[in-house]
């Protein structure tokens, strides 16, 4: 094991919190990947990445070393994967609700700047991948995935899968026939092709997004007095904002207490103080035309007082209603900029 993730695993292991964020900014892009190429879903894959690395962390007294750390790790992507799509393989059935088909999303959200007939093979390209892929068992396509997109060796697929290298071969020999006999010569060019929409899934990944947050006092009267200093200039868009912030809470006074901006890329957690001792977390998940997906944490100590996934606009700002801080409630706003 890398001696430099050595260090950063010991660390967490005695509690140090921020020696994981190394490990996850490393990792992070493959953990989507991987998540996406079982899920589909660039949300759900957002969802499943989050909840992957909270269990790696809380599993940390578990790992033992043995192997690599990241051998480790995508073990565990694929189980939380797998059961995602398990709850919601049971949860169509349950609603009787229907899988939408992927030349529907297409038809939907082709780029307008594609020519209708390369769209056109690209959308018959893709059908033909999910039909070939969809014929192999589930072990089957997990050893495609970590063969031959994730570029890992029989020994480390062995060690993520958890099983013996010779089962590892027999598999993927195995997957490959059948991928051979379902797509024939054209194997090898949609092997490159699956390779080419797992880079692109990645690419959104690594969109660039910009983001305001605001987190206001709401109270009845007047906040406590603060420390003097400069004041700071008018700030016509919470005045602008103050209507909407009347309606939905009622309270009398709306005093701005801390003010932030980011431009990160999407996945990437932006860290802020707020008082109270408290820690603000936004992670822009996803962005879908001018609405960007945020995953917001609020937390105090070891409590979370707030968790949520929100969405905001350009020009339609989300608002988020916080804990109790003094004689109010903290108010946390987001507006966005999803490119700046």
């Amino acid at each position: 094991m890398d001696s430099d993730e050595a260090a950063l695993i010991e660390r967490c292991r005695a509690g140090d919190l921020a020696a994981f964020e190394p490990l996850v900014e490393k990792y992070r892009q493959r953990v989507y990947r991987l998540a996406y190429n079982i899920l589909r879903d660039p949300e759900e894959a957002w969802d499943v990445s989050q909840d992957a690395f909270i269990r790696a962390f809380q599993a940390l007294a578990s790992f033992r070393g043995d192997s690599a750390f990241y051998t480790w790790l995508f073990r565990i992507v694929i189980n939380v994967a797998r059961d995602r799509a398990r709850q919601h393989a049971a949860r169509g059935r349950a609603f009787g609700t229907e899988r939408v088909e992927e030349e529907d999303w297409d038809r939907a959200l082709a780029d307008q700047g594609t020519a209708p007939d390369t769209h056109a093979a690209q959308v018959e390209a893709r059908e033909r991948i999910g039909r070939a892929l969809s014929t192999l068992s589930e072990q089957h396509q997990a050893i495609i995935m970590l063969s031959d997109l994730e570029g890992l060796s029989y020994r480390e697929i062995a060690e993520v899968l958890n099983i013996p290298m010779g089962t590892v071969m027999s598999r993927l020999h195995n997957a490959r026939r059948r991928l051979r006999d379902a797509l024939g010569p054209l194997l090898v060019l949609v092997l490159a092709l699956v390779l080419a929409l797992a880079a692109a899934a990645v690419v959104e990944a690594q969109q660039i997004v910009r983001f305001g947050t605001r987190i206001v006092l709401a109270s009845d009267g007047p906040p406590p007095s603060a420390p003097s200093r400069a004041p700071e200039p008018p700030d016509e868009r919470l005045e602008a904002f103050l209507p909407k912030l009347r309606q939905l809470f009622r309270y009398k006074d709306y005093t701005s207490l801390e003010r932030y901006r980011a431009e990160v890329p999407v996945g990437t957690t932006q860290r802020w103080p707020v008082p109270g001792d408290r820690r603000l977390e936004v992670t822009p998940q996803s962005v879908r035309g001018g609405t960007v997906s945020f995953n917001v944490r609020l937390t105090r100590g070891s409590l979370a007082e707030v968790s949520t996934n929100i969405q905001a606009q350009s020009g339609n700002p989300a608002v988020i209603g916080g804990p109790r801080h003094g004689t109010g409630t903290l108010i946390i706003i987001l507006w966005t900029n999803p490119t700046p």
